[in-house]
């Protein structure tokens, strides 16, 4: 028997738009997610760039002055404060998503994100080495 048969109205449980600003742990998924969007903005962004590069020098200084704007800088500001809070919350669920065992031993959380850190100051220092 379907619903448009059925006398009985079916339960509908209400649910507000502000739903996840109750609760601490929802908030701050909610931000970290929303972080998101300016990560695929910068990304985008760049992929404007590798595409004014293959069209040569020219349009390629072109979208380089575009970056030089008042809003292009507050836009990049914003995205690196997006990105490093993304970092670090993710950071710091990656040992709930990755359960390390060292026999039959779990590995505590603090040394799995002090790892990804370090790593995390590795690579940006053989960046700028490399670029620099």
């Amino acid at each position: 028997m379907n619903n448009t048969e059925s006398k009985r109205k079916p339960y509908v449980r209400e649910m507000k738009k502000d739903w996840w600003l109750k609760n601490a742990f929802y908030t701050g998924y909610m931000i970290r997610e929303g972080t998101s969007i300016f990560v695929s903005i910068y990304a985008v962004v760049l992929m404007w760039g590798l595409m004014r590069l293959v069209q040569g020098q020219e349009a390629f200084n072109g979208w380089l002055e575009s970056l030089q704007s008042p809003i292009a800088i507050l836009f990049h500001v914003i995205a690196l404060a997006a990105c490093l809070f993304h970092a670090k919350t993710w950071f710091a669920l990656a040992p709930k998503a990755m359960r390390i065992f060292r026999g039959e031993d779990l590995v505590p959380e603090k040394p799995i994100v002090i790892v990804q850190y370090v790593a995390l100051a590795v690579v940006s220092l053989l960046v700028l080495i490399i670029v620099a």
